[in-house]
């Protein structure tokens, strides 16, 4: 990204902000339609760090880490709690092309915590299949749906920024939405207005707290985009030194995943062989122990 369009103050004037806004979107478009070998688990990461930006809205305190830890060290069957359940909303987010459809709503607003009846569900599906139709530019559509969200249901800020990425996608015509909004607007740096107020869906300066908010955060998905790139080149140069039967099966795995375990079941490895794949593989420094732990450790790219 170039240095004049990284938002270096949390300006609220409608114009800088959309045009960094613009700019870093711009950027951000041949990643996003591209999907390259390593798409998977850059939208993974994406969506762990908006699960993260919404559990601090929530009321709760789990980080990035264990947020992992909730999804992979749970057993088959057990419940979630919150946290997991908000993570799977984001994660339901970049699975698919954009669909905001009741059932995709209803689905998320559940993560979130949600009841939403069957008027309502059908109320916001309206609202976001007629922005995705809307004509006006993409920050000016989704900014405005999120108002009308919090509108037919006020408690509903963490599914208007679900829905705004959806619409998003969509207008920008990109094959899988990109987690963006949340991990930027709710920040704890985000504030607007002289009273340094978090940017909320209806209140003042909200439309222009967007446009900043995409501007930052498509930055980011750039550069982790950039540094995801660079590890998955690391990563391919180690394949062959692999002599494992199914390491081709890890190797897409992990391009595909935010972290995994050695007790996963992937191209017929044992528990014991895939452990000593990742081992021989952060040795090479083609993968990373994320977990910091002796015992139950997770892997990634």
């Amino acid at each position: 990204m170039p240095g004049w369009a990284r938002p270096k103050v949390q300006s609220s004037q409608g114009f800088d902000a959309a045009f960094r806004a613009g700019a870093n979107l711009a950027a951000l478009d041949p990643i996003a339609r591209d999907m390259p070998l390593w798409a998977g688990v850059w939208r993974q990461r994406l969506a762990l760090q908006a699960a993260a930006a919404s559990l601090r809205l929530l009321g709760r305190r789990e980080d990035q880490s264990q947020l992992r830890d909730v999804e992979l060290l749970r057993r088959p069957g057990d419940d979630p709690g919150p946290a997991g359940r908000a993570l799977l909303a984001w994660r339901q987010l970049v699975a698919r092309s954009p669909d905001v459809s009741p059932d995709a709503i209803a689905r998320a607003a559940a993560g979130f915590g949600l009841v939403v009846g069957a008027a309502e569900l059908a109320a916001l599906a309206d609202l976001a299949v007629a922005a995705a139709r809307s004509d006006r530019t993409a920050i000016t559509v989704v900014a405005a749906l999120a108002e009308r969200v919090v509108r037919v249901l006020p408690e509903a800020e963490l599914l208007a920024l679900w829905l705004a990425d959806a619409v998003l996608a969509h207008k920008l015509k990109w094959p899988v939405p990109v987690p963006l909004l949340a991990t930027a607007i709710l920040e704890s740096g985000a504030r607007i207005g002289q009273a340094g107020k978090r940017p909320r869906p209806g209140g003042a300066g909200w439309q222009p707290a967007v446009a900043l908010a995409y501007a930052q955060a498509a930055a980011r998905a750039v550069d982790l985009a950039g540094e995801l790139a660079r590890r998955a080149d690391v990563l391919a140069a180690a394949a062959p030194k692999l002599r494992a039967k199914g390491a081709s099966a890890v190797i897409d795995a992990l391009l595909a995943e935010d972290a995994l375990m050695s007790s996963a079941r992937i191209g017929g490895i044992s528990e014991r062989g895939l452990r000593r794949l990742f081992d021989r593989l952060v040795a090479l420094g083609a993968l990373r122990e994320l977990s910091g732990r002796p015992t139950f450790r997770l892997y990634g790219l």
